[in-house]
């Protein structure tokens, strides 16, 4: 029995690596891991004793992968965009690469533009997300004191897709309340393909100091997913919505209007920079507004792989409504991502 244990150790001892990734550098070193992404001059390799490491290609002496890879070359070459399913070292500055379709061939690694995983439809629970807290604290001849925390994450399992956002500000001028709101959002994605999806969403939000006091909204309609990768994301939902407003003298009004949304983030020098904006813009339907708008632009730098420092800017805008609402808001700040 004892053997038998040794013999199992043994042989997963001695699999594991040759199921790894290999990148050879210029100066002899060897790592082993697995590829991630190759963008922006940065080879991204996740390893067991390092994390996340980006290498620059330009000291790459060449690499070998046994898991299926999108290849991009130069737009002039006939490897673009094709699927790879097996690269192996050669000469110092070339790779040998095979599609399975075509006898295999050794291409120059700065031929090279890019470096893709697949991403199969998603079978297993897959969840994600980020969390951005902004403290700000001035003492001047106007003392002001600034909460922020915003949250963002999604869960994909096979056809279905659960995205949930909401955020929390709070400003104190000399110990006079100034800004006091927060929202949360919900909505529910059926994939019907690769990229078409059906959304359903409901969407809170409540101010203490603006006129408009509160805003409520349901609503359904298509959406597109452009892309989905290792290298961000980017989709498009066109939505029929339902909107209730309470404003502080106590009147309500309730529309439905046209909206569309936008949800865009991309990974910049091998995943160290991420640059992401969302929102909605609406149009109702009627005379009761002329627009609304809100919508959020920022950059996150990854100072670990789970954490990281941001800067935003937020705008939210209701125009042409008794009570108009227009602010924006600029914050730098920390956070964690999963």
């Amino acid at each position: 029995m004892l053997s038998r244990t040794l013999l199992c150790v043994s042989i997963a001892s001695v699999s594991s690596p040759l199921l790894a990734d290999t990148v050879w550098m210029k100066n002899g070193d060897r790592l082993t891991g697995t590829i991630q992404v190759f963008d922006g001059g940065k080879l991204v390799l996740k390893t067991e004793y390092g994390g996340s490491i980006p290498l620059d290609w330009k000291k790459i002496a060449t690499l070998e992968s046994k898991h299926d890879l999108l290849v991009r070359q130069e737009s002039e070459r006939d490897l673009n965009g094709q699927l790879v399913q097996k690269m192996q070292p050669a000469d110092p500055g070339k790779v040998t690469v095979s599609t399975g379709t075509e006898a295999p061939k050794t291409v120059e690694l700065a031929s090279i533009e890019q470096i893709l995983t697949p991403k199969p439809l998603i079978q297993d629970l897959v969840w994600k997300g980020d969390i951005d807290v902004s403290l700000d604290y001035k003492r001047a001849e106007k003392d002001t004191d600034d909460y922020d925390v915003d949250f963002k994450t999604s869960a994909r399992h096979g056809l279905w897709r659960h995205n949930g956002k909401g955020e929390y500000n709070r400003e104190f001028q000399d110990d006079v309340k100034t800004t006091d709101n927060w929202s949360a959002e919900y909505a529910l994605d059926r994939f019907l393909d690769e990229h078409w999806f059906w959304q359903g969403r409901a969407e809170y939000k409540t101010d203490k100091i603006e006129e408009l006091r509160r805003q409520r909204t349901l609503g359904t309609g298509p959406g597109y997913q452009f892309w989905d990768n290792e290298l961000g994301a980017f989709s498009l939902t066109t939505l029929l919505n339902r909107t209730d407003h309470e404003y502080e003298s106590g009147n309500k009004e309730n529309f439905y209007a046209l909206g569309v949304k936008w949800d865009y983030n991309r990974y910049l020098i091998g995943k160290a920079f991420e640059l992401f904006t969302n929102g909605e813009v609406g149009k109702p339907l009627g005379n009761v507004a002329d627009y609304t708008l809100d919508a959020e632009l920022g950059l996150r730098y990854k100072v670990t792989e789970w954490a990281s420092l941001n800067m935003k800017a937020e705008k939210d805008l209701v125009s042409g409504a008794e009570g108009d609402l227009d602010e924006t808001r600029y914050s730098v700040g920390f956070g964690v991502g999963w």
